[in-house]
């Protein structure tokens, strides 16, 4: 009975949350909208004047949650909601894995 016990509680110890690993050659394609934006250098938005983060090199995780969050509604923006509306988990797993790996 106490191995069963220690079994279940290292299987429930190892187990993680992590993110999809995103295939970085198909987010190329599908990152070309985002490109037009963030990888402008200095690049700011005409109204509302903001400046448009550069996101090459960024987290692969940060810009996950992000494009969900912009998804869901519970990051708010309207363009990014507009573009993130239509992406699959997959979309944005590639997407973040091609933008993390563009410098």
């Amino acid at each position: 009975m106490f191995f069963r016990i220690f079994l279940m509680l290292v299987l429930l110890c190892s187990a993680s949350v992590t993110f999809a690993a995103g295939d970085a050659t198909a987010g190329r394609l599908k990152a070309e909208t985002c490109m037009g934006c963030h990888a402008v250098t200095g690049y700011f938005n005409v109204y509302p004047t903001y400046h448009v983060p550069k996101l090459g090199g960024q987290s692969a995780g940060y810009i996950e949650s992000a494009l969900k969050a912009y998804r869901s509604g519970t990051r708010t923006h309207g363009p990014m909601q507009a573009n993130a509306s239509d992406l699959s988990d997959e979309d944005i797993a590639d997407i973040a894995a091609f933008m993390a790996n563009h410098k």
